[in-house]
């Protein structure tokens, strides 16, 4: 099983700004609302969360790189 950014279909308006930067081609506008598509491996950059002007999206994995 793989995990993907949650979205929450009663905040999402179907802008599709998620889809435009999401570089794995994982997310789609389906009937009006987005949506995951196909089996793809998110690597958590978090672009679509942060893009998401009604904060639909949550990604409840975020991995962060620390400079020593």
């Amino acid at each position: 099983m793989f995990e993907s950014p949650v979205i929450d279909t009663h905040k999402c308006d179907g802008c599709g700004l998620c889809v435009s930067v999401c570089h794995l081609d994982g997310l789609a506008v389906v009937a009006g609302l987005v949506a995951v598509v196909g089996e793809v491996e998110c690597d958590w950059c978090a672009d679509c969360e942060i893009v998401c002007p009604t904060g639909a999206i949550s990604c409840p994995f975020e991995i962060i790189i620390l400079e020593r």
